[in-house]
């Protein structure tokens, strides 16, 4: 070092300069910057595909609950109309529709004009010929009429000639099927005979009756012995 009046002058070696030590320092601290950028700017990338993972991650699970909501839908409508399907079926077999088994007082009104109007047809004497005839025609018709009015000439006869009674009992009226306008019924009957001066006799007969319900009552229209 040396020194000069009125200015001083300095002269180092290179190795008297201080800035040597502070060059490292100086990158050190940009190295540190930028190693603190860097690493944030690695961060950032990794934290951008860490939310469109969660975001993709959550679409799907969003989405989830809304499937399973329409398919559950889906189902209970399918099985509701199963349900509705299956219970027309249910009403609308034959089982179903015979008011026989469902309706009883329509069951005991069709039993009580058929066991009435057999009590009175089939039952006879010698002085009342006209009035069994006359009952014939309101409580048959169709092929029952027609039938009775067949025998029934040959009944006149017999009844005239032999002195002959006849009364019948319906013993049991039983409806196997029943609808609103027609009814199908299984009759027991037990039919005694009187001849003047001999002793009654009785007979058991069984018949198979169809009635038509007609003006507000049950009429017989087919009648067949078993």
């Amino acid at each position: 070092m040396k020194l000069r009046s009125g200015t001083t002058d300095v002269v180092t070696d290179e190795t008297d300069v201080v800035e040597g030590p502070e060059e490292p320092g100086a990158p050190a601290t940009a190295l540190s910057a930028s190693g603190d950028d860097s690493d944030a700017g690695a961060a950032r990338p990794g934290g951008d595909d860490a939310g469109d993972d969660d975001a993709a991650e959550d679409g799907p699970a969003r989405r989830w609950p809304r499937v399973v909501a329409g398919v559950l839908v889906v189902v209970l409508i399918a099985a509701g109309a199963a349900f509705y399907v299956a219970g027309r079926q249910l009403r609308d077999t034959p089982a179903t529709s015979n008011r026989a088994l469902t309706d009883s007082m329509a069951t005991t009104q069709v039993a009580g004009d058929v066991t009435n109007a057999l009590g009175k047809v089939f039952s006879y004497g010698p002085a009342d010929i006209a009035a069994t005839k006359a009952s014939a025609q309101q409580l048959l018709a169709g092929k029952a009429l027609q039938q009775y009015a067949a025998l029934f000439g040959q009944v006149e006869k017999q009844s005239a000639d032999q002195k002959l009674t006849l009364t019948t009992h319906v013993v049991r009226a039983g409806v196997t099927r029943l609808t609103d306008d027609s009814a199908q019924l299984l009759v027991f009957l037990d039919q005694v005979y009187e001849r003047k001066g001999k002793a009654a006799s009785t007979a058991a007969a069984q018949l198979s009756v169809t009635a038509q319900f007609r003006e507000g009552r049950w009429m017989i229209v087919d009648i067949k012995s078993r």
